[in-house]
């Protein structure tokens, strides 16, 4: 493995940890690094990932994301708290499903709705606590509100295999990497 994939990967392991001291801010930064992974370690230009980059996103994906579901079983809002505990299971099948078999479909199939539910509900019970889930329905509401741009993500980069880091290295970075 390259000097600049064990960085990377050592910032992919060690920045979900503040997620147990400031949970919402460390999935916050958990989730730029894992978004921007590939884009930095062009720009530190120590070396790339390998072949096997997806597995290895995959694995610390469900790394930080199994802290976030720790954190959720510590939830006062019930509603929050049970929709979070089953949505992440649900995206561990998929990731195991995609690993087993490679079709990248599972993906799709078992979106990451976990990960957007969870900042939902953190931010929400933090800033807004009128707008967290309070029955059956406003959960619904909002699941269906947060699942529709999800499986437009999911498609575009999980079936469609679009690349958008190659957007911000060719128009934000502008070729400096």
């Amino acid at each position: 493995m390259s000097t600049g994939a064990l960085i990377i990967v050592a910032l992919r392991l060690l920045i979900p940890l503040s997620i147990f001291r400031s949970p919402l801010w460390g999935a916050l930064a958990s989730l730029l690094i894992d978004a921007f992974d590939v884009v930095l370690i062009e720009v530190l230009g120590l070396g790339g990932f390998d072949d096997r980059y997806h597995t290895l996103d995959k694995l610390l994906d469900t790394y930080y994301l199994s802290f976030l579901w720790v954190v959720s079983f510590r939830w006062a809002n019930e509603y929050a708290r049970w929709i979070s505990v089953v949505l992440f299971p649900f995206r561990v099948v998929g990731v195991v499903l995609f690993e087993l078999t490679n079709h990248r479909v599972m993906l799709f199939i078992f979106p990451n709705l976990f990960e957007n539910w969870w900042l939902y509900c953190a931010a929400t019970a933090r800033f807004a606590p009128a707008m967290e889930p309070r029955s059956a329905t406003s959960s619904a509401a909002i699941l269906t509100a947060l699942l529709i741009p999800k499986m437009a993500q999911e498609y575009l980069l999980h079936y469609a295999e679009a690349q958008p880091w190659d957007w911000i290295k060719r128009h934000i970075l502008r070729g400096r990497v």
